[in-house]
């Protein structure tokens, strides 16, 4: 008789994010996973709240249902919206509609770390692009390109590295990709940035068959329990991620609270203008003290330790002790790296006392 394996491709699959263990678990400030520290709309909560009245009932056309609030809210065109349980979710099955076994899947090395894993998941071939000092490098992915390749993915802004890819440059990767190779824009982080020279995908998805952009609802909106994403894609695009969906994959209450987040601007509009503040403020008291602190265009900054004396580790070990929890990657290419999400004032003032204690510490490598 055969043993049972899984397709070789799975067995590649890593963690690629550190997780402390035990007691870490459970700390007085968690400021690892860029959640939202503001919290989601007091309009969606009580949206959910309500909807636990019908949680004996599937939520029928729930993705149409969200399809078209969005398509309203952002004035956009519904035919090309796919909703489905987070963002994740979608950019896994766009691997599964369009990566075939030996297919190439393109991205920046010290991009979103979770991107190999769609390729290794399909028995497609990652291939990582070098970049610029933590961004992605237009050159380098197009150079990358080969006959196998069909798609390249790149989060921008990026996740751990915080860092942006200017709208001319986007413009330039995909006019420099074959026609056959799908370009997959993750802009989880799309509604925290303010720099002009960034450009929303969704005119670029209008104009060419070959673009796609995720959003989510887990980060500004603050549903990351709710698990709530979107794509926006050419109407093929769409069609065959839909096929491939679940059914019913939208809770009831995590409908409820999508819709209701949507109609509450002035939610969203606290909740930017707070993180860039705080953003702001925490990294420079972490520069101050000799870091250097990435340039962020999300909701967390990327800090790296150059001192050999004051590691990223020994700062992490030292964070836990005091019952803070940020985040370490597990690539060695961000050994000496802390990602730090930021979270409500008096939390990233902790976080900044507590980082100044570790820097006055006497060995603490």
């Amino acid at each position: 008789m055969s043993a049972l394996n899984p397709r070789p491709g799975l067995l590649n699959i890593r963690p690629h994010m550190i997780t402390p263990q035990g007691g870490a678990l459970r700390p007085r400030i968690c400021i690892a996973s860029n959640e939202s520290a503001f919290g989601a709309s007091p309009k969606a909560y009580r949206a959910a709240e309500a909807a636990v009245r019908d949680l004996e009932r599937y939520p029928e056309e729930g993705p149409d249902r969200l399809a078209a609030a969005i398509a309203e809210s952002q004035s956009l065109d519904i035919d090309r919206i796919a909703c489905g349980p987070g963002s994740d979710d979608l950019l896994s099955r766009l691997a599964r509609a369009f990566l075939r076994a030996g297919d190439e899947l393109i991205y920046s090395v010290n991009g979103y770390q979770k991107i190999p894993n769609y390729a290794h998941a399909n028995d497609a071939v990652p291939v990582s692009a070098p970049d610029r000092d933590f961004t992605a490098d237009v050159d380098a992915l197009l150079a990358a390109v080969t006959p196998r390749t069909r798609m390249v993915m790149l989060a921008n802004p990026d996740n751990p590295t915080g860092s942006l890819v200017t709208a001319d440059e986007i413009r330039r990767l995909r006019a420099g990709l074959p026609g056959g190779v799908l370009l997959v824009l993750d802009s989880a982080y799309a509604e925290y940035v303010d720099r002009p020279d960034y450009e929303r995908p969704d005119r670029l998805v209008e104009a060419f068959d070959n673009i796609v952009m995720t959003r989510t609802f887990s980060k500004i909106y603050g549903l990351a329990g709710a698990r709530v994403g979107w794509l926006y894609g050419a109407p093929a695009v769409v069609d065959a991620v839909k096929r491939i969906g679940s059914t019913f994959p939208l809770s009831s209450l995590s409908l409820a609270a999508a819709l209701a987040a949507l109609e509450d601007e002035a939610h969203r509009q606290f909740v930017f203008s707070e993180t860039k503040r705080l953003r702001t403020a925490f990294g420079e008291r972490l520069a101050a003290l000799g870091l250097k602190v990435y340039p962020s265009e999300t909701n967390f900054v990327l800090v790296r330790f150059p001192d050999p004396t004051r590691t990223a580790v020994a700062a992490d070990a030292y964070l836990l002790s005091q019952g803070i929890q940020a985040r370490r990657l597990a690539s060695p290419r961000f050994a000496d790296c802390i990602r730090f999400t930021i979270g409500l004032e008096s939390e990233m003032d902790a976080v900044a006392d507590a980082m100044e204690g570790f820097f006055k510490m006497e060995g603490a490598a």
